[in-house]
């Protein structure tokens, strides 16, 4: 497993107390929540490889996905 990076993240009250209720409900820690929504974020951008996925295209954007290159 590979190290996890560290690093301090001031947030708003209202986003943490949202995020510790989803997190619950989930199952998850805080820490968990944020990473999961981190990396669905990063999945949808095209922005984030998972294992035995294809590359993003030219524009950059995961295959199938919407551009958001202007023409």
């Amino acid at each position: 497993m590979s190290e996890k990076k560290r690093f301090l993240l001031r947030i708003d009250d209202r986003v943490y107390t949202a995020l510790e209720k989803w997190a619950a409900d989930d199952l998850r820690s805080v820490n968990s929540q944020i990473e999961y929504v981190l990396q669905e974020a990063l999945r949808r951008a095209g922005r984030f490889r998972t294992a035995g996925a294809a590359p993003p295209d030219s524009a950059g954007t995961a295959p199938g996905g919407p551009s958001r290159k202007s023409t």
